[in-house]
């Protein structure tokens, strides 16, 4: 009896993984379209090591890479989690009043409490947009903004 639970288990497993991706790929609807695994925006900042101490320091990001070309660091990968941002220094070519972040908002989703999130980055000298608040649909927030006004809303869908 426990030799034919095994093969239905087996026959159970090979339906849902039994087929070659070159088979799933001809099912799937034409024209194939893009399939990304992954996204890391990159932000163009005025002071990369005041960007780096914000992403490090204050919302606790690790460092992953650094770029530095004659001893100058010109842009950093940053990580949290699964997640990466890449920091580049900005050449002024167009100019030092350039306004950046506007109108871009990065929505960051996490495991870990918000409430606790929150206060954490306050306490490493973050100020916050808002408040963790329980959005309509459930989920609960907090918003920030970089030193450059790149805003991250920070979320726990709960």
């Amino acid at each position: 009896m426990a030799t034919k639970k095994r093969k239905a288990a087996k026959k159970a497993v090979k339906k849902k993984t039994g087929r070659p991706a070159a088979r799933r790929a001809e099912r799937r609807k034409q024209p194939d379209s893009l399939r990304l695994r992954s996204a890391a925006p990159g932000f163009t900042v005025s002071d990369i090591n005041r960007s780096l101490h914000f992403y490090s320091q204050v919302l606790g990001f690790t460092v992953k890479e650094r770029w530095e070309r004659n001893g100058e660091l010109l842009g950093a990968e940053v990580r949290s989690g699964t997640v990466s941002l890449m920091l580049g220094q900005d050449d002024f070519k167009k100019g030092r009043d350039r306004v950046k972040g506007v109108g871009f908002r990065i929505y960051c989703s996490t495991g870990q409490s918000v409430d606790k999130v929150a206060a954490l980055i306050k306490a490493c000298g973050g100020v916050l947009d808002h408040e963790p608040q329980t959005q309509p649909w459930g989920a609960r927030d907090f918003g920030i903004t970089d030193p450059d006004g790149y805003k991250l809303t920070i979320s726990n869908d709960g």
